[in-house]
């Protein structure tokens, strides 16, 4: 019990370890801990993504194995999934830091890309996802924490212990550059078959040290022996249902049991998590500019953040109105989310939107006014600028797997 000591009397906030915007939020919902490594609950999670600060501070609660295996034992299938899974675990289930950000990524991703996310864990391309292939996601963030963190080396060594697992880096890489000698065959054939070697080589090894522990969602996908396999179709419906289930969360703060919520609490739901610092303009714009309350039902306040998704694509067709020196009012706005997104916005719900966000009240949306305050707004608390060095999850990611496709080409080409 002496280590539990040293981790509960770990104070990063005034030390000078460097830690993320997204670690530090971690670390500040988490509820429980297991063997050294922290967790969220269900309930944690969705809190962090829809609070701004917890509701009171807590104590990490230490989990006996006996009580870790009960909670993975109740965890249900993901067939069995639904739209109220994270709110019917509650505190009964574990979330390790880098599936918090896979789950945070969920989040913002357009329906469109569902299929892209699907593709990446899918490695060997037999259109199902196994455990050992998905897990390359932590492997991939482990991999990021190898050359160590800044600051104190024994803070740096408890802070990996606590979202990782570990206290210091593994020796061995996930992405290995000793590829097996390969003949000459399509370079995708190659491509598919050595990413496939180099991503799981060090985690079988992993594997029969058994140091992975079973999380709720590696249960929930890949059942309690972890010999499922997750389909496509399974994948989409859970990550269709976790953005539903927390936009019915937000929802709900704000309808009291009713099926609308006012434009002005839409206004405050929109404004949440962004950089406008005096929302009162804001909120007085509606205030002043919409006369007559109608609301906004679930079904549009859904569509809007499916759209906010798409902010990308959006913003691309803005530009094309920007160049052709062209106004963008409500008709226009309207089309540009068509086109980019597929989605149809109600009359009613564009109007709010230009009301809360036209500053100038010209009856026109700049980039400025609207696309720049989204995007903070879509990454719910968790963006921040990087100028240390250090880099996103995607970029990260991006990064590895960069690398290691270049060098199979050259590789392959070598072998031509």
């Amino acid at each position: 019990m002496q280590f539990t000591a040293s981790f509960r009397s770990l104070d990063l906030e005034d030390s000078d370890v460097y830690i993320s915007a997204n670690e530090q939020r971690f670390r500040m919902f988490s509820s429980v801990e297991y063997e050294g490594q922290l967790y969220m609950t269900p309930q944690n999670f969705i809190e962090s993504v829809t609070m701004d600060e917890p509701k009171s501070r807590r104590h990490w609660r230490s989990l006996s194995k006996q009580e870790l295996e009960q909670i993975l034992s109740d965890t249900p299938p993901v067939w069995k999934g639904t739209s109220t899974l994270f709110r019917n675990l509650r505190d009964r289930g574990i979330i390790a830091y880098t599936e918090y950000l896979f789950l945070l990524c969920i989040l913002t991703k357009p329906h469109a890309g569902f299929k892209i996310a699907f593709n990446m864990f899918d490695a060997d391309g037999n259109q199902m996802v196994d455990k050992r292939e998905f897990l390359v996601l932590q492997e991939i963030f482990r991999k990021k924490n190898e050359k160590g963190r800044k600051g104190d080396a024994e803070k740096s060594a408890q802070l990996n212990m606590q979202l990782y697992g570990y206290q210091f880096a593994p020796v061995t890489s996930v992405l290995k550059s000793d590829i097996q000698e390969f003949a000459p065959r399509s370079y995708w054939d190659i491509l598919r078959q050595s990413t496939s070697q180099a991503l799981f080589s060090d985690l079988a090894e992993r594997s029969d040290e058994n140091i992975m522990i079973d999380t709720t969602l590696l249960v929930h996908f890949f059942g309690k022996k972890g010999r499922a396999e997750l389909n496509f179709d399974d994948f989409y419906r859970f990550m269709d249902n976790l953005q539903t289930e927390v936009l019915e969360i937000e929802f709900l703060t704000y309808s009291k049991g009713m099926t609308t919520i006012s434009e002005e609490d839409f206004a405050r739901i929109l404004l949440r998590y962004t950089n406008v610092e005096n929302t009162s303009s804001y909120l007085d714009n509606v205030r002043e500019r919409i006369a007559e309350e109608k609301g906004i039902t679930f079904d549009e306040f859904r569509s809007f953040f499916q759209f906010l998704n798409n902010l990308e694509d959006f913003a691309i067709a803005m530009q094309m109105y920007n160049f052709a020196n062209r106004s963008v009012g409500q008709d226009e706005f309207k089309r540009a989310v068509y086109v980019a997104t597929g989605l149809k916005l109600s009359p009613h719900l564009v109007n709010t939107v230009f009301k809360i966000f036209d500053v100038d009240r010209d009856d026109q949306l700049s980039h400025k006014e609207f696309i720049g305050i989204m995007k903070d707004r879509l990454h719910r608390g968790s963006r921040v600028t990087y100028t240390d060095g250090s880099v996103p999850f995607a970029t990260c990611v991006k990064t590895e797997i960069g690398k290691h496709f270049r060098h199979l080409r050259r590789r392959y080409e070598e072998n031509i």
